[in-house]
């Protein structure tokens, strides 16, 4: 045992397949589907939703939509980014620190990185989940998942988890830096495109159980960035970017991908809101993605590829993206100060 701990990091991303196979896809779907914050229903209905229905119908199409943005050196854009990042902030923190990267689900899994850090009696632990805005199914899973490890621990170090940081400053300057690379007065509209949720799942916060909230969000949640609700952050970390770069706010519009299934998911849909901008005459988009942290399927296909060619079907001329935070210094320094405000 070292005569001086170290204080480890832990840094974890959402996860990606193996492979871009349809055999590897199925695997990880399987098992972030199957996560009971994220299908948050009874396991009975989850496991035939999820292992008879859903895999089976996306894994091939989601392979080949991954064979697409896979890259033959570095593999899956997530993984290269996040590892960049996880390099990047070892080096900036020094040989007092420990920094392990892990992915939610699928390699490099949580399991194997918490083995590496228990091994390193170290004097704390904090834990970064790569979701800027706090949700059940992302950050409040990679600490339950955290928490389920631990448990098996016979030490434990100072532990600390950093839930949120939908307002961080350096971030906030990070995406407006990436969108001021285009020519911000040639668009005639901006969308704020955030993963979506189920709207059952924004009133799980509330312990009682009495929180009903509306499709779009009440009109506390569009103002305030409240902790735990993650509509109300979106729109916070929206707020800060168009005050930022002085946009104007009849021009930015907050929307919502990725929904899964036919129970009501959080409004305003991205699609929908592409058609409603084509209808009046929009020809010219720029899309930020401030839930990313990283370049990823979500960005680099389904924003520049899927909702460029559905716009461009319906009228429209271009769609363009603002480049995530991916290895930018002012991100890897927001993670420092991060680190050194929460270990120090």
């Amino acid at each position: 045992m070292s005569n001086k701990a170290k204080k480890g990091v832990l840094l974890v991303q959402l996860g990606t397949p193996n492979a871009p196979t349809t055999g590897e896809v199925r695997k990880y779907l399987t098992e972030f589907l199957m996560d009971p914050r994220v299908m948050d229903i009874p396991v009975i209905s989850r496991n035939l939703l999820v292992k008879g229905v859903i895999v089976p119908k996306r894994a091939p199409r989601t392979a080949h939509t991954y064979t697409t943005i896979w890259d033959e050196q570095t593999g899956s854009p997530l993984l290269y980014y996040s590892q960049e990042q996880q390099r990047l902030l070892q080096e900036s923190l020094g040989e007092d620190y420990h920094v392990e990267l892990a992915m939610r689900y699928q390699e490099p899994s949580i399991p194997k990185a918490m083995e590496k850090l228990q091994h390193m009696f170290l004097d704390s632990l904090l834990v970064i989940p790569l979701f800027p805005q706090y949700a059940s199914a992302t950050t409040g899973s990679v600490i339950d998942r955290v928490m389920e490890i631990m448990r098996k621990w016979q030490y434990f170090p100072k532990v600390n988890f950093v839930s949120s940081y939908c307002e961080d400053p350096l971030m906030i300057d990070v995406f407006s830096e990436h969108a001021e690379k285009h020519d911000l007065d040639s668009y005639d509209h901006f969308l704020f495109s955030y993963h979506g949720l189920p709207v059952r799942q924004l009133g799980k916060v509330d312990p009682s159980g009495e929180l009903k909230c509306p499709d779009f969000g009440c009109e506390g949640c569009r103002k305030e960035a409240n902790s735990y609700c993650y509509l109300s952050q979106c729109y916070a970390t929206t707020r800060a970017i168009i005050k930022k770069l002085n946009l104007p706010e009849d021009k930015c519009t907050l929307c919502f991908q990725s929904r899964l299934g036919k129970t009501p998911w959080i409004q305003p849909y991205t699609s929908d809101t592409l058609h409603d901008l084509a209808k009046k005459g929009k020809k010219r988009l720029l899309v930020f993605s401030p839930a990313f942290v990283a370049d990823c399927i979500e960005t680099l296909d389904e924003i520049l590829v899927e909702y460029a060619d559905e716009f461009k079907a319906m009228g429209g001329e271009t769609v363009d993206m603002v480049e995530s935070l991916n290895t930018n210094p002012k991100w890897i320094e927001s993670l420092r100060r991060m680190v050194l405000g929460n270990t120090n």
